[in-house]
């Protein structure tokens, strides 16, 4: 029989995500100026206030109130109608230096000596339903999204007519469902089920002042915005998509478009946000595990985030390979010792023939470096490339380089940098672990 799997996405403009973007903002000021800083940064976000807060180490000086600014403008929450707009709300910074006991133990003269910030256990999880090895439901979800946040962005479609002028009617806080049909070998079969809620501007007015002509006037604009969906979104995400997984979706697909209704109050103002409450979002959609340890507003010190990233590399450079067609690696760590505790895999069964779970966590303690020295080292994390993992997920996006810019009042020249985003992605072991493995 066939079972059912569900994961969910929620937008950059969703309040939770708005404090991780921020979070992981202020890491890259701190980052593009001083790589060696230590940061532990947490975001609170409501009605026309931020509130951010957290330890630091570093020689770097950082505008927070411009820098958080500036992204929620960027976001898209620029307007006083949000009741969360950019230029006029308030910032309370409440950051200290980070506690002497905690840094004893990270910082040491050898860079490869350098003990995990905390102790814990990280999963990297990948499977070969997808092109980029991560879970089919996740994957449609944070694609989903993402699109309407361009539709938004463009402003050409999703639209209506506003003093004469053309303007979508799309607000930046936005959430995706993905459910999808699997046969009893857990291979993806079909769409069965998607949500959107999106949030919108109330772009069309009642005739008068009646409770009937409002209620009208919302079904009229809830129906516009399912047919968007159906019409605008849905063939602009299939457009990008494999034809294998366009033939997921059929007639008996179930979509459903701002269930509850209307969606004008939205984002910080209608919901508080917190940085790390997305993390099922952030790995892999409920799919393989988590530890527990969110990763945005942290440098790579903290194993949460840079070990997390290492196994994600590590199990996808395993399925690409041929290894198993699915993985889990967890590996955990004692605050202040530098080596691992354990590695685990689980390959669900469906490792090569001849090789078994265990012989996989052995060659990886033979192939892979996992000190968190050696993780900063091989995968670049002492650079300013984490507001783009803030949203949409951290794992399964393309690795690309990139040049940032950072200004700020305070300093004569812009700040440039080049850096490589998403290194833990790159499918750059593929080789050594066939090697290693004795596979074709």
């Amino acid at each position: 029989m066939s079972y059912l799997f569900t994961s969910e996405s929620v937008s950059e403009g969703h309040p939770d995500k708005v404090s991780d973007q921020i979070s992981d903002v202020l890491l890259d000021e701190f980052l593009a100026r001083d790589p060696e800083s230590h940061v532990a940064i947490e975001t609170l976000c409501t009605t026309g206030q931020v509130v951010v807060a957290g330890e630091v180490r570093s020689d770097a000086y950082v505008d927070i109130h411009n820098s958080t600014r500036q992204l929620i403008k960027e976001i898209g929450y620029d307007r006083g109608a949000f009741r969360f707009d950019g230029d006029s709300l308030g910032i309370l910074s409440a950051i200290h230096e980070q506690s002497g006991d905690i840094n004893r133990g990270v910082s040491r003269g050898d860079r490869l000596a350098q003990g995990a910030g905390d102790q814990g256990m990280m999963f990297g999880y990948a499977v070969n339903e997808t092109e980029n090895f991560m879970p089919l439901t996740l994957h449609l979800a944070h694609l989903l999204l993402r699109e309407l946040a361009d539709i938004r962005r463009e402003g050409k479609e999703m639209t209506y007519y506003r003093k004469g002028k053309l303007k979508t009617y799309l607000r930046p806080d936005s959430k995706s469902q993905v459910t999808v049909e699997y046969d009893d070998d857990r291979t993806p079969k079909r769409i069965h089920t998607i949500v959107i809620s999106t949030q919108h501007d109330e772009f069309i007015q009642p005739l008068d002042d009646t409770a009937r002509a409002q209620e009208r006037a919302d079904e009229e604009m809830l129906e516009r915005i399912k047919e968007d969906v159906k019409n605008v979104l849905l063939p602009r995400v299939m457009a990008k998509l494999p034809e294998r997984i366009r033939r997921m979706f059929d007639d008996g697909l179930v979509l459903h478009v701002n269930p509850t209704g209307k969606f004008v109050l939205g984002g910080p103002h209608a919901d508080t946000g917190l940085t790390g409450r997305k993390i099922i979002v952030d790995t892999y959609g409920g799919r393989g595990a988590h530890g527990g340890g969110a990763f945005s507003g942290k440098d790579p010190s903290k194993v949460d985030r840079s070990a997390a990233y290492a196994c994600r590399h590590i199990a996808k450079n395993m399925v690409a390979a041929g290894v198993a067609r699915e993985m889990l690696v967890q590996v955990s760590y004692a605050i202040g010792v530098a080596d691992p505790v354990s590695i685990f895999v689980d390959t669900y069964g469906t490792a090569a023939e001849g090789v078994s779970d265990s012989m996989i966590a052995e060659k990886i303690q033979q192939l892979f470096d996992l000190r968190p020295g050696a993780i900063e080292r091989d995968l670049k994390l002492r650079n300013p490339i984490y507001r783009e993992t803030a949203a949409y997920g951290h794992l399964g996006q393309e690795p690309r380089t990139v040049t940032k810019t950072f200004r700020s009042r305070y300093e004569k020249e812009p700040i440039v940098r080049e850096v490589e985003l998403f290194t833990w992605e790159k499918p750059d072991r593929v080789d050594d672990i066939k090697k290693a493995f004795g596979l074709a």
